[in-house]
């Protein structure tokens, strides 16, 4: 296979790479110069930064399990290896606006495997509230992973011959292997 097939892969890669740098430099700046638990305002009553960790997945889930870090760290490296297989076979097809998705996919979920293997929690630190109202708090991974899913929906929705694509290809290299 050409070099010229890999392009949107490893575009795709080197942009992932990018965003999980920013999410690791942006948890090791707020870990470093806050003390657990501790808010700065950056707009009063609407916008602050909030040190948390989170020893589970979304809205704390598993969170009060002991094993619950392991079993969503095997599940973070199983999906990021199944979006890294996805995003080779959308950059072969040249699917540009799926390689976008499954770029964000990707960088969210090792964005914060890398904290679930490093710290056995999640550093999240971004907090909005909407009156007497606080939406989880969340961090750059959590927004590439939001980002993702909400473009691949789209994707699904309205451009299904893309997936149907990148599936079509899949099974044929499943088709391939077993020979």
């Amino acid at each position: 296979m050409s070099k010229y097939r890999y392009g949107h892969f490893l575009f795709s890669t080197f942009i992932a790479l990018v965003f999980i740098s920013i999410d690791w430099i942006t948890k090791n700046r707020i870990a470093g110069s806050f003390a657990l638990y501790e808010k700065r305002d950056i707009i009063p009553g609407f916008f602050s930064l909030y040190y948390v960790r989170n020893t589970g997945s979304a809205f704390s889930i598993l969170a009060d399990k002991s094993w619950g870090i392991t079993v969503l760290s095997i599940i973070s490296i199983i999906m990021a290896l199944a979006i890294l297989y996805l995003l080779t076979k959308a950059g072969q097809l040249k699917d540009t606006v799926s390689c976008v998705a499954l770029t964000l996919l990707l960088a969210g979920a090792v964005g914060n495997l890398i904290d679930r293997l490093v710290y056995r929690s999640v550093v999240d630190f971004l907090r909005f509230d909407f009156g007497s109202a606080t939406f989880p708090i969340f961090n750059v991974a959590d927004i590439c992973a939001v980002c993702g899913t909400f473009l691949f929906v789209i994707i699904i929705l309205f451009k299904q011959k893309k997936v149907d694509s990148i599936l079509e290809k899949v099974e044929n290299d499943l088709r391939t292997h077993r020979r």
